[in-house]
């Protein structure tokens, strides 16, 4: 496996225990934070990049984002790799718990990792989420195309008019759905390329905004 393949694990598998999650918030969505207590477990974990514990959760000192944070997220193709690395997967529930009276959406979605693609050679991110019970919202997709030797970051922002918001006073799993693809189509056969939800330089991989709304009062 290539070296620096070897150095993104190695600080992906750091920020697994360290990570914590931007401050920095969707401007212009919603309310103001709420003050109480956020927390965020992870309730389930599917997919061919994230085998069960090897994702792990932050929440941000002021309330208005989270980070996931995964360790083995990695798509390759071309020499040495096998057709099932091509392409990774990896839908992850969470069970998010919220001050009472608030409830929330995701105004922005902030993805990175590394990215290693021969020249002639295509990757792809693409994600989507959804509330329990609800549609899924449209999947998004970003392209890249080799030569590329670099960190990588995508966001989807959503309309404020087009936020999604839990119900109000009910618990339902927050679900998660991304995907990588790599494609060596005319890199050099000898060459391997790969991307991975994880970066060499330690920044945090996935940043999810929140946008804050007071439910109304109960009669």
């Amino acid at each position: 496996m290539l070296s620096r393949l070897s150095a993104g694990a190695a600080v992906a598998a750091s920020l697994l225990l360290t990570g914590s999650a931007s401050p920095t918030t969707a401007a212009g969505f919603g309310d103001e934070p709420p003050t109480g207590k956020i927390t965020i477990t992870v309730a389930t974990v599917n997919g061919s990049g994230c085998r069960p514990g090897s994702a792990a959760v932050a929440i941000a000192p002021d309330n208005t984002a989270f980070t996931v944070t995964y360790s083995e997220y990695l798509a390759q193709a071309g020499a040495g790799t096998k057709p099932t690395d091509s392409r990774k997967n990896c839908q992850i529930a969470l069970n998010v718990h919220v001050p009472q009276g608030f409830t929330y959406a995701i105004a922005r979605a902030d993805y990175r990792g590394y990215a290693s693609l021969a020249r002639g050679a295509r990757g792809l991110e693409q994600a989507g989420y959804y509330f329990q019970g609800q549609a899924q919202t449209a999947r998004k997709s970003h392209t890249f195309v080799g030569a590329y030797d670099a960190n990588w970051q995508t966001s989807d922002e959503t309309d404020v008019d087009a936020l999604v918001y839990a119900p109000c006073g009910e618990e339902r799993y927050f679900n998660i759905n991304t995907e990588m693809r790599v494609d060596a189509k005319s890199s050099d056969p000898k060459s391997t390329s790969y991307m991975a939800m994880d970066s060499t330089d330690g920044s945090i991989n996935t940043v999810y905004h929140f946008a804050w709304k007071e439910c109304p009062a109960r009669k």
